[in-house]
């Protein structure tokens, strides 16, 4: 049984249509990322699944709760079970590190005792490598540490799958090929399926099992990421071919 499952999802905002008819699954432990140009429907497409914003049609099946698109909310029992990393870490800024790993430790079990939440957000920054930050304030932090951090709060209830929008954005490339390892350390420390809309052609290449690929708010190619990266469609190959232009060019060499 797929951890998830999108069929003929239809999304978009008043009368736009963003995402046309949008069908694909995951299996249990695969990472799976979401690409294409800018404006192909990618973000839409993981705020629908999230229920962030409220598909036109379709059904989402997630962690085996089937729901119509847009119109059933996702039960908190699956919610639990679930972890999402936002773009830009999304960390509360007037809570210290150990406060916002917690936060949905209080939420979702509001009868664990002070201490057990000591214990589960320590274990949490321990595998992010970011227990000695534990006190700071998000503003003390470094970018990558804002990640990490974040990265933590998203793992804290342990989850069985976990959602990444664009997680190397703003890094640089050390810090972000730090953040690729860790996502695969926790894959198969924690047994966690990953859905990761990102356009950083490395990252790509390093976590990827496979890909998701849009354009114009259809899917070109759902496949292996092999299969993607040898595909001779126009759309895929200037996609990859320009990518790595980017990254070979002399100002992201300096």
């Amino acid at each position: 049984m797929p951890v998830l499952s999108v069929s003929h999802m239809k999304a978009g905002y008043g009368k736009k249509i963003v995402l046309h008819d949008i069908s694909f699954s995951m299996k249990q432990g695969e990472i799976r990322a979401i690409l294409g140009t800018s404006g192909c429907g990618k973000s839409t497409l993981l705020n629908n699944i999230l229920g962030l914003e409220k598909a036109m049609d379709g059904e989402i099946e997630i962690l085996g709760t089937k729901l119509k698109a847009g119109k059933e909310q996702l039960p908190i029992s699956v919610q639990k079970r679930m972890g999402v990393l936002f773009q830009n870490g999304a960390l509360l800024s007037s809570l210290t590190v150990f406060q916002n790993v917690a936060l949905p430790i209080r939420l979702h079990r509001p009868d664990t005792p002070e201490s057990e939440i000591k214990d589960m957000v320590a274990s949490r920054l321990e595998k992010v490598n970011m227990l000695h930050a534990i006190d700071k304030l998000p503003s003390e932090l470094s970018g990558g540490m804002k990640k990490r951090a974040a990265l933590a709060r998203a793992i804290a209830l342990d989850p069985e799958l976990l959602f990444c929008d664009e997680p190397s954005a703003g890094l640089d490339p050390v810090t972000s090929r730090s953040l690729d390892d860790l996502l695969l350390f926790l894959r198969e420390s924690l047994k966690l399926s990953v859905l990761i809309v990102t356009h950083e052609l490395d990252s790509i290449k390093i976590i990827a099992d496979k890909i998701l690929f849009l354009k114009t708010g259809e899917v070109l190619l759902d496949c292996d990421l092999k299969e993607g990266l040898q595909s001779e469609l126009a759309e895929v190959r200037e996609f990859f071919t320009r990518s790595a232009k980017i990254l070979n060019s002399p100002s992201c060499q300096t």
